[in-house]
């Protein structure tokens, strides 16, 4: 192991009246009557005061000037941590900086984070209950637990390293982000989706939004335990991922569309050639035979970019037997439903729609939006010979998630799109906590469109009884 030593006179002796965490105002201020603080968040970090970021700063400078990052850089995670912890220690004693044991584990843990990690941002990452971790500039940061926002006391020291922290992330990825391009979406390494923006178009300093990823992956069982939906319509989406339906799942922002995706994809039989096309990577199939693909954004000279239908159209030259789109937005929408009306069952994607009849239409825009010299009439038909079943997936107005419709798409009369729901969410009022109550209800549909592609792969007599039971809970289920 490399030794590290404080380089000679790059830690210069502090006077002996050290500031210390519990310092009062300083002199001359005007002296106010602060709010009273909010009730912390468990698991969240403490709020600190502005002294402690004023020594945590002088310690951190001093430890930039003393350390050699070269040789840091060769140790793993635990040696490199050691080594800061030593030299932080020689800092603190140097500097004569009065701080209680517990006060110098949080001050030596924040700048090991800011070192190795992403600073102050490690012990929400830490936290499996967060799912959205929202940065509005150095000083303000949300999060999203159980469906509701809530404001914690995390803060950077100033927007310059909250910039850096975000150029770490995106740079791992292969991407940049700055004053010439200064949007940018990347993944953490467990997957979990990174959206930067910066000045000039962020006008208070960098935003930063990660939708986290659960380290346990979820599957179908959770969602009916989480009341998303029933035991039968969970039995009727497996036999759908299982029989090889095109699927579209529809739903809002933070509606949990990747999260369905997820557990549908956990129905795909191992021995299928699956290929994923993602702006970016954050699907998790289980699958052996796999293929994972990702956009591209042009380059300085605004060129490479690789789009999503760059992706799309390739990826069918390579032997795919499903093939799963996390997001449809654009044109690639027109070569997605090729490719579905080709040969490749069991095609999957997500899109932002407020309901089965919207996504349709949504589907129909992108490809005339593609530039496609299409009669409407063709397009419809083409998106009836693609899907076969389109899942709604929406997110209450108390933080809650269900999937509200399972609609198959069925055909047409005339030039209208004909659709029939299995299953609809019906909302019957709220509790005294303000939660929703409702009931996902059968509508009676005893033999689906897909009935014989569920014969076909001797899944009817699951199907029947899974529509059987969902008839017979209609009656006051809630």
């Amino acid at each position: 192991m490399p030794d590290l030593k404080v380089q000679p006179g790059a830690v210069p002796q502090a006077p002996r009246a050290a500031p210390t965490l519990s310092q009062a105002p300083r002199a001359g201020l005007p002296q106010t009557i602060a709010p009273a603080a909010p009730k912390p968040l468990a698991g969240a970090p403490p709020r600190r005061s502005d002294n402690y970021y004023d020594i945590k700063s002088t310690i951190f400078n001093a430890l930039i000037d003393a350390i050699d990052l070269t040789q840091l850089s060769q140790l793993d995670r635990e040696g490199a941590r050691d080594e800061i912890r030593d030299i932080v220690n020689e800092i603190i004693t140097l500097k004569d900086v009065a701080m209680s044991i517990a006060e110098q584990e949080d001050l030596l843990e924040d700048i090991c984070n800011d070192v190795l990690g992403y600073g102050p941002l490690e012990p929400l990452l830490a936290r499996d209950d967060i799912a959205d971790v929202m940065v509005n500039g150095a000083n303000t940061c949300f999060i999203e637990v159980g469906g509701k926002m809530e404001k914690t006391g995390v803060r950077f020291r100033d927007n310059a390293q909250l910039l850096n922290i975000c150029q770490r992330i995106v740079s791992q990825v292969g991407r940049r982000v700055d004053e010439a391009s200064p949007i940018c979406d990347a993944r953490l390494a467990d997957g979990s989706r990174v959206n930067v923006i910066v000045p000039p178009l962020a006008i208070d300093g960098p935003t930063l939004t990660i939708r986290k990823f659960k380290k346990d992956r979820l599957k179908l069982p959770d969602l009916v335990k989480f009341g998303t939906i029933t035991p039968e319509g969970a039995t009727i989406l497996e036999i759908i991922g299982r029989v090889r339906c095109n699927i579209l799942i529809s739903g809002g922002t933070g509606s949990g569309k990747t999260t369905l995706l997820n557990c549908l994809t956990g129905y795909i039989d191992l021995d299928e050639r699956v290929i994923t096309c993602e702006d970016a990577a954050e699907l998790q199939l289980q699958q052996p035979h796999v293929v994972r693909l990702e956009t591209r954004p042009p380059n300085l000279e605004g060129e490479g970019e690789v789009t999503m239908r760059d992706l799309v159209k390739n990826c069918l030259r390579m032997r795919p037997e499903r093939i799963i789109v996390g997001e449809v937005r654009g044109p690639e929408a027109f070569d997605l439903l090729q490719a579905m009306n080709t040969g490749h069952d069991g095609s999957m994607g997500t899109l932002h729609s407020n309901s089965p009849r919207e996504a349709i239409s949504r589907l129909e825009s992108m490809i005339t939006m593609g530039g496609y010299a299409l009669p409407s009439k063709t397009i419809k038909e083409m998106i009836v010979g693609s899907i076969d079943v389109i899942i709604q997936a929406s997110r209450l107005r108390d933080g809650s998630r269900r999937i509200t419709h399972i609609t198959e798409v069925i055909g047409m009369e005339g030039e209208v799109i004909i659709t029939q729901d299995l299953f609809v969410y019906e909302i019957v009022g709220e509790d005294a906590n303000g939660r929703i109550m409702g009931r996902h209800r059968s509508t009676g549909i005893a033999r689906p469109h897909f009935w014989d592609r569920a014969r076909y792969y001797n899944e009817e007599k699951r199907l029947a009884d899974a529509l059987e039971r969902a008839e017979s809970r209609n009656d006051g289920q809630i």
